[in-house]
């Protein structure tokens, strides 16, 4: 099993890091909350007027100045290489990898809150950080764990509405399905319809992100269940945080996976803002579109080959790979099937998105 393999390549990454002697003076500054709130709302309420007016400003100031040339490839190649968003939660570098409000995986594993000592990071703690650019404290962690726990009620439509579909329906597809069916209960919907000033739009904002993401996991693993598994719901834990209850809903208990997912899901929630999905979302989001449109818009996104699809692309094709040359293929064997996949008009999938 993918996870169980997973778990070895996650123990010789913490080894090796644990060699890094020169890691536990590399990470760079970043502010430690020091704030006793434990409400990451409130904690918001104090940072958005400040940032309406850092943008205000910006526009202000710079508003006029080029950020470089436009040419027909760009246009012709999906905006490729333009500069076309401001993104500040993350960082993506070829050479050293994502780095996230500035802290590498690394740093991160570091000064971020874990489960137990030396543990891996809660993702609890990695959202905190991209919202507001603060390292938060375990208590704060904690409150904001137990709040997503009570936010994680989906309601007996979304599963109904993810059952009218076959069960041959790519997971994707279901997935989509699901997160439209919670579409109905949208905060931002609701205050938009009744009149709400602008400066407040990220208030039902906030609420809908937030139950949204509570709920995405327990809707990701019914539908897994239902492909893989006996079809049925799997109750949240309410002494387990939200990466480790993401696992026992898929139906993983080794305290191992949920290390494992843990840092699966820190590592991966957020991916700067030029792919397929991200680009999607904010682009959905920019038409009003609340929270649960623009994310349903994202995984339509990510669901494409050349996207987040090219995972699954990428195991068929290995697989492709062994049962033509073998198990033992050798680099020539390689190199010519790569050059018979490319020729033969197909897109070599890629492991990374």
């Amino acid at each position: 099993m993918v996870f169980f393999r997973s778990v070895t390549a996650l123990s010789k990454l913490r080894s090796r890091l644990g060699q890094q002697s020169s890691l536990r003076d590399s990470v760079r500054w970043i502010q430690t909350q020091s704030s006793t709130d434990l409400e990451l709302r409130s904690q918001l309420a104090e940072l958005i007027p400040e940032q309406q007016e850092r943008l205000k400003k910006l526009k202000a100031d710079y508003g006029k100045v080029q950020l470089g040339n436009i040419t027909v490839d760009m246009v012709i190649g999906g905006m490729r290489g333009m500069t076309g968003l401001l993104w500040e939660t993350s960082l993506l570098d070829p050479d050293e990898g994502i780095r996230f409000r500035g802290l590498s995986i690394p740093e991160c594993q570091k000064v971020l809150p874990a489960a137990k000592p030396g543990g891996e990071p809660l993702p609890e703690g990695l959202l905190w950080l991209l919202l507001t650019g603060k390292v938060p404290s375990k208590e704060q962690v904690d409150a904001l764990s137990k709040e997503l726990r009570t936010r994680a009620v989906v309601p007996d439509y979304v599963y109904k509405a993810i059952d009218a579909l076959p069960i041959t329906a790519h997971p994707m597809t279901q997935f989509t399905t699901g997160v439209m069916a919670l579409q109905v209960e949208s905060e931002f919907q609701k205050a938009y319809e009744k009149g709400i000033h602008k400066s407040k739009y990220w208030e039902p904002t906030f609420e809908d992100s937030l139950s949204l993401i509570a709920r995405v996991p327990v809707v990701a693993a019914y539908i897994y269940r239902r492909i893989f598994k006996d079809g049925k719901v799997k109750q949240i834990d309410d002494s387990l945080d939200y990466g480790a209850n993401f696992s026992h809903m898929l139906g993983f208990d080794d305290p191992k996976v949920y290390e494992l997912m843990r840092l699966y899901v820190t590592i991966h929630s957020d991916h700067e803002g030029g792919n397929v999905s991200a680009h999607t979302g904010h682009l959905v989001a920019s038409a009003l579109s609340d929270p649960y449109l623009s994310f349903a818009a994202a995984l339509n996104g990510l669901a494409g080959p050349l996207h987040g699809l090219a995972n699954q692309e990428v195991l068929l094709w290995i697989k492709s790979v062994v049962d033509e040359v073998g198990e033992n293929a050798t680099t020539q064997q390689l190199k010519d099937y790569v050059w018979q996949t490319l020729k033969s008009g197909k897109v070599k999938p890629l492991t990374f998105t």
